[in-house]
């Protein structure tokens, strides 16, 4: 029995990044061994044991065959006979299929070390294109490592590109696609994620409403980046920069799905594309079974991130209407995200990344302005029922009117 260690530890520590996540593989030793030994076993796919003391996973060398469509598709084979070697060769990139010993001596035989060197993403085999997954994988990667300059191979680019072709793509769960697209959101730099996706044909397959967004205009004035596609990338990129949580992410991504929709001889402007495009976020956050927070914050946005542009002008009435839309009373929390969502938005244009957002501050005073009125003596003065609810919102208005004029002086 050879215990080795693989797969993303040896790539961070090749890279001086810290490692957190340790896989394990044993060559040379059968189930039973294994259990004769304390491990407990987990996983019905393929032999995978937990570690008597430490819990870490170890798993059998083993090998793989496609026998049917997307990332489950394949019959696992493991027995001591099969070699270090044969394991390493079916996982996606050569950096990842790397191991070392317990001395880290280094077992490199598909040359990972060297594409870690060259700043590579490269598949190791053209089994590479037997599983649909790795086409989201590698452009996740491609988000971590970005800033280390690290890019995807072409001949790489080009299996992933016949995997977004094939049809396979399409045979992707929603629960495994959306792990994948939320750890990407998570990474340094998510707008590369996308943009690998829209180099190999991929995101128009997985998300056509953002593939859309592409080479659609906006008015120069408003956005000197002009491409609506090229908008969205950037709001990302700052919701990275600006450490956003995923819920705001997500909504960053899909804030404008409506300019998509907008018919070309109305270019460059996009009347009501707040609206037009709920039904597309929607879809995909249906198509994806995203988490109901993020679900609830990307309609939101995509709804009201102009009214977030416009704060400053909006009547008292509507901006009371904007906090009941939020339930800014009980749930103060989303509303400071949709706040973030719409500074991501704003500074996400071509040469005004730094500039100021005073409407996130005059938001959040109106919402504390609404939240101040007190109850207690609307219920002493003998309102209730459907008439302490109006009086609570003409009181409410009241305080945002002071509030409005008091900021305007």
């Amino acid at each position: 029995m050879q215990i080795y260690k693989v797969g993303g530890a040896v790539r961070d520590r090749l890279l001086g990044k810290p490692v957190t996540d340790i896989d394990w593989v044993v060559v040379g030793a059968t189930a039973e061994e294994m259990l004769a030994n304390g491990f407990r076993p987990v996983g019905a796919d393929f032999p995978v044991f937990l570690h008597p003391k430490s819990g870490e996973e170890y798993a059998l060398a083993r090998t793989e065959r496609k026998s049917g469509r997307g990332y489950g598709g394949f019959t696992f084979h493991a027995s001591p006979e099969v070699t270090l070697e044969e394991d390493l060769i079916r996982r996606d990139l050569t950096i990842n299929a790397m191991a070392e010993d317990d001395q880290q001596n280094l077992t490199d035989p598909y040359h990972g070390q060297r594409d870690l060197e060259a700043r590579l993403l490269r598949h190791v085999s053209p089994a590479f294109a037997e599983d649909p997954l790795r086409v989201l994988r590698v452009a996740r990667f491609a988000a971590r490592y970005a800033a280390l300059g690290f890019t995807v191979a072409p001949e790489t680019l080009g299996l992933m590109r016949e995997l977004s072709e094939s049809g396979e793509l399409e045979a992707l769960t929603a629960e495994r696609s959306w792990k994948e697209i939320s750890r990407a959101l998570m990474e340094d730099q998510p707008q590369v994620f996308i943009e690998v996706l829209r180099d190999c044909g991929a995101l128009k397959v997985l998300m056509p409403e953002v593939d859309a967004l592409f080479g659609v205009p906006q008015p120069k004035a408003h956005h000197p980046e002009i491409d609506t596609g090229v908008h969205t990338l950037s709001v990302l990129e700052q919701s990275a920069l600006h450490k956003q949580p995923l819920t705001v992410r997500w909504a960053c991504l899909l804030h404008d799905l409506g300019k998509g929709l907008t018919p070309e001889e109305e270019w460059p402007r996009h009347i009501a594309h707040e609206h037009t495009g709920l039904k597309q976020i929607k879809t995909v956050n249906e198509r994806f079974k995203a988490p109901k927070d993020c679900q609830e914050l990307a309609l939101l946005v995509g709804q009201y991130h102009t009214h977030g542009h416009r704060a400053l002008e909006l009547k008292p009435s509507t901006l009371l209407e904007l906090l009941q839309s939020f339930d800014v009373y009980r749930r103060p929390q989303r509303f400071e995200e949709f706040i973030s969502a719409c500074e991501m938005d704003a500074r996400g244009r071509k040469g005004l990344e730094l500039r100021s957002y005073p409407q996130a501050d005059y938001l959040r005073g109106a919402a504390t302005a609404a939240r101040s009125v007190a109850v207690q003596p609307l219920l002493e003065k003998g309102f209730k029922g459907p008439e302490l609810g109006e009086a609570i919102k003409r009181e409410r208005l009241n305080a945002l009117k002071a509030y409005k004029e008091e900021a305007s002086t």
